[in-house]
């Protein structure tokens, strides 16, 4: 089970993909596309129902062409 302090670590990172996403025009098709990633993860992970392993989120940078502490 989340705390407090873990869902606002989620959320925070979840508005940050959304946003660099929206900023490149990309849907989040093709972000998962580009990522490599199953194209209901993209929105899962933006709706906070999935907490990303490092690995994935490496993916998701890498999808948006940015480095991983930009998620950050």
């Amino acid at each position: 089970m989340q705390n407090i302090e873990d869902n606002e670590y989620l959320k925070m990172f979840a508005m940050r993909v959304r946003t660099l996403r929206e900023e490149r025009g990309l849907s989040q098709e093709k972000l998962a596309e580009r990522a490599g990633l199953h194209r209901t993860y993209i929105g899962m992970i933006e709706r906070l129902e999935r907490n990303p392993s490092l690995v994935c989120i490496h993916k998701i940078a890498n999808g948006l062409g940015v480095h991983i502490v930009e998620l950050f």
